[in-house]
């Protein structure tokens, strides 16, 4: 299984076969031996560098109804709420005072936030803070949206693409939506020039060995330049409120394999990883990650974007927060930096 391994790292490939037998490899000594490989290639690209991405969830209203998502829109129990535009530069203006240059605005699929209004408050960050990164991770939208939001100044964009298999994906979202729509997405955005970000739940319900082997082929057709990976978590209110979470040795093993199959992607240590773990993120940074994305959201809202049940860090101010996860990512043995964190290609 090690020389399966350092053929990983050295090729960055590996056929179906292998790949599942990692996978399903629970031999605690193989699962170190993985670590310690993704981190080696990690620190050949990225050194000891942990990149911050501030995340602001500007709107917990969604038009979809996924069965998974604890805002889907048939969940009469959700808080909903929408962030003003000085809201969200108000957000930025603390994240820009605490060392962050990139920002991350997330919501659920809002048409409240047309494409007029999504294009003033991009063009208005820019404006503001030139130096830094802007990232949308608003959902499926038309291409010419995309180039809009692109036009407007915006530099990336996160879509998961959630599960490369239709049948899968079928299992997991109404008949409305469809995988096809969502990899066209994806697509859309590679070609008007985004750095691009997809990923996929681990321990999602009716996931197989075989099915995240699907996914590491998309994701190898995508080449994505940010790959967000974290474990499937339960939400109270939804039709999968007794499925089992996604396993941490599992996300672990992905988040090393996925470091090993594309050296220079940007990886996070999700906060859902952190949510199933006192010390998730860190583990995830010593498996082969390198990014962490922190929340400025207002402290008043975080708890109303409930993707998940036990979500931490929705009580901590910005500041704190911040603080915190510097002697986390200390304590793990790498260091946090305020750059926009670009992707490093080869």
């Amino acid at each position: 299984m090690k020389q399966l391994i350092d053929r990983l790292a050295s090729v960055h490939d590996a056929d179906d076969r292998e790949l599942a037998s990692l996978l399903i490899c629970e031999d605690p000594d193989i699962q170190h031996y993985l670590a310690v490989r993704a981190d080696e290639i990690r620190r050949q690209v990225y050194g000891t560098d942990v990149y911050l991405r501030g995340l602001i969830e500007f709107s917990s209203y969604c038009k979809n109804d996924c069965y998974y998502c604890g805002i889907r829109k048939s969940n009469r129990r959700a808080i909903r709420y929408r962030l003003t535009k000085e809201q969200i530069l108000s957000c930025c203006e603390t994240g820009y005072d605490l060392g962050y240059r990139t920002f991350v605005l997330q919501s659920g699929e809002d048409p409240w936030y047309t494409d007029d209004r999504i294009c003033s408050i991009v063009a208005s960050i820019r404006e503001r803070y030139p130096d830094c990164a802007i990232t949308l991770s608003l959902g499926e939208k038309t291409r010419d949206s995309y180039q809009r939001y692109y036009d407007a100044g915006a530099n990336r964009y996160l879509l998961r693409h959630e599960t490369a298999n239709d049948t899968h994906y079928s299992r997991l979202h109404p008949s409305s939506m469809r995988l096809a729509a969502r990899k066209q997405c994806l697509f859309d955005l590679k070609e008007i020039g985004y750095q691009v970000g997809a990923g996929f739940m681990i321990g999602s319900p009716y996931q197989t060995t075989d099915l995240i082997v699907e996914d590491f082929r998309f994701l190898q057709q995508l080449r994505p330049d940010m790959i967000g990976c974290g474990p499937f978590i339960p939400h109270e209110d939804t039709a999968f409120r007794d499925e089992p979470q996604g396993a941490l040795s599992l996300c672990l093993r992905i988040l090393s394999i996925l470091r090993l199959l594309f050296p220079y992607v940007l990886l996070p240590a999700t906060t859902a990883l952190g949510s199933i773990h006192p010390a998730g993120r860190e583990l995830g940074l010593k498996a082969g990650a390198n990014v962490v994305m922190p929340n400025l959201s207002p402290v008043d809202v975080r708890a109303y974007y409930r993707l998940y049940d036990h979500k931490i860090c929705t009580g901590e101010e910005a500041a704190e927060c911040r603080a915190c996860l510097a002697r986390r990512v200390e304590s793990a043995g790498y260091q946090l930096v305020t750059a926009r964190g670009d992707v490093r290609k080869p």
